[in-house]
């Protein structure tokens, strides 16, 4: 049997349709521009039942992760510099890094665990995700568990 309080990170592209439209509605419940549910239900398309069942369990990443730690594998190129690269992305981002784990390269990949603490200055954390993903030479990143 699974534990109550389990998390999960997903990529936006494995959340369910539904799961997106109640993240949508409490984005505009937020910004003050809708206050009723009906309507704001209505408006992205889905039931009241489906957001009051889903809404305190769904948030965007950036939502909650100020203030805490967040560790990733990244797979990367054994490429001089490129370790640098996602160094200078995350201090760029304002975050702080906590550990640093680089495997011996194998076959010319190697996988770096790297723990971040996520400040109240940092900056979105997807998006400095997304950044690093986006360097030739990384294969992957993975969100490994935030704390």
């Amino acid at each position: 049997m699974k534990e109550k309080g389990q998390y999960y990170v997903l990529k936006e592209k494995a959340v369910p349709d539904v799961l997106l439209r109640v993240v949508e509605a409490k984005r505009l419940l937020d910004s003050g521009k809708i206050t009723s549910v009906q309507e704001v239900t209505e408006r992205v398309g889905i039931s009241r039942s489906s957001f009051y069942k889903y809404k305190d369990d769904i948030f965007p990443f950036r939502e909650t992760a100020k203030g805490k730690t967040i560790t990733m594998v990244i797979q990367l190129d054994d490429e001089p510099g490129l370790l640098s690269v996602v160094l200078k992305t995350v201090a760029e981002f304002n975050a702080n890094i906590l550990t640093i784990h680089q495997s011996i390269p194998i076959n010319g990949i190697a996988s770096l665990t790297l723990s971040v603490d996520v400040l109240a200055q940092t900056g979105d954390v997807a998006e400095m995700v997304a950044h690093i993903e986006e360097q030739r030479g990384i294969h992957y990143v993975k969100i490994l568990g935030r704390e």
